[in-house]
């Protein structure tokens, strides 16, 4: 996954899946990737329920304890009795990984089997839930050699509740807000940061301020936490070739982790299901550092270049995108921290793709979040045409939990 979601015309860059960060923030539909769900309860969400609960415990890649038959029965007797049903931790496991094989904004699939999954179905505080989700932090890390985990909180009951992690990604940036007009730090973040002071938080007012988590209970008013500084790893910027540019004090978090999207399995939604992989580095260098409603960061780096910014046919802006994209990936290499280059993920996904080929199965793929933002016809995946098809399960986008 990556930031972590992916570029186009008016789109933010998220981290992509969990091998990646996310190119918008998001990251991974049911029907439709991209749709938005709601957190109205279908009227008719109890037949609707019991036939993916079929399709899903009937289908020959799902583990069953016993026998198959006996399986989905008490489950559907248990969707009659309560209007839902709980899904065994090894049905829950194989299908956060089969969710992630069928994310069609994702270009780092190819690991999708090496998705750890930490079942925390059993937090019932938000004190429960934030310290899970620093544990999360930690395992994914893992001192830089950053592994895809994906930690689950408690199911959407029938009337629609559920607990919400208000943030988009685990770690992320404030926004602060300017009477100019003006933004410190990341203007994505500004309505979060917003948020989290209304809710009595109070930043330092610089432009790289991890927000703090904010986590919301059924039945409660949202919560805010601060990160532990040893559990948030960030990676300070510096140039191989140009000294100048570490007086920049760019510096980006080391593990995306999209925290605001919605698990669905077997017709049983998860709307609290942090993930994460590891960044591309066009995720960080090319979108939240490069995009003009970002960091924008692109005329800084050119002026310091000295490169002529007064006409567009001089290519100021390519030459200072790919320095900046040079300086992320070799920061993080020099740091120790696990990141992978678009021409490397690229080949990856194309493997990916004819590995489930020879299985009999096909790839649903957004091209416009599968190519990459730099140098796109130089990469193998420009070159294919793809076809996106809704299948499940699958992770969606929710509106944003504070509205």
């Amino acid at each position: 996954m990556a930031e972590t979601a992916m570029p186009g015309a008016g789109r933010t860059a998220p981290p992509m899946c969990p091998a990646q960060g996310q190119r918008t923030e998001i990251a991974a539909g049911v029907t439709e990737p991209a749709a938005v769900l709601t957190n109205a309860p279908d009227p008719a969400s109890e037949s609707a329920l019991s036939a993916e609960a079929r399709r899903f415990l009937l289908d020959d890649e799902t583990p069953v304890d016993g026998d198959r038959a006996h399986r989905l029965a008490a489950a559907l007797a248990e969707i009659r009795a309560t209007g839902g049903y709980r899904q065994t931790t090894a049905e829950l496991a194989h299908g956060c990984k089969i969710a992630w094989r069928n994310h069609a904004r994702c270009v780092g699939r190819l690991h999708w089997k090496a998705l750890r999954v930490v079942d925390r179905r059993d937090a019932t505080s938000a004190e429960e839930v934030f310290a899970a989700c620093v544990d999360h932090l930690r395992l994914a890390t893992n001192h830089g050699r950053l592994q895809p985990v994906i930690t689950v909180f408690g199911q959407r009951s029938p009337d629609g509740s559920g607990p919400r992690i208000w943030n988009p990604q685990l770690v992320r940036y404030a926004g602060y807000a300017r009477p100019d007009g003006g933004v410190v730090g990341d203007p994505l973040q500004v309505d979060l940061t917003a948020a989290a002071r209304s809710l009595g938080w109070r930043g330092a007012g610089g432009p790289f301020d991890v927000l703090p988590l904010i986590v919301r209970m059924p039945g409660e008013e949202p919560r805010w936490f601060s990160l532990p500084e040893d559990a948030v790893l960030e990676v300070e910027l510096v140039h191989p070739d140009l000294p100048w540019f570490a007086e920049l004090g760019l510096r980006w978090h080391a593990v995306p982790a999209i925290s605001d999207m919605l698990l669905e399995i077997g017709g049983v939604e998860y709307p609290a299901c942090p993930f994460n992989g590891w960044y591309v580095g066009y995720e960080i260098g090319a979108r939240n550092l490069a995009d003009t409603d970002r960091y924008d960061m692109l005329p800084r780096v050119a002026a310091g270049m000295g490169l002529d910014t007064g006409r567009d046919d001089t290519l100021w802006k390519d030459v200072a995108l790919v320095e900046i994209n040079r300086a992320v990936l070799h920061s993080f290499h020099r740091a120790g921290v696990h990141i992978v280059d678009h021409h490397t993920v690229t080949r990856q996904f194309v493997t990916h793709e004819e590995r489930e080929e020879r299985r009999g199965r096909a790839t649903p793929t957004d091209r416009d979040w599968i190519v990459p933002p730099l140098s796109a016809s130089t990469t193998p995946v420009f070159h294919r045409t793809y076809t996106n098809t809704a299948v499940r399960p699958n992770y969606h986008r929710q509106p944003p939990a504070w509205t």
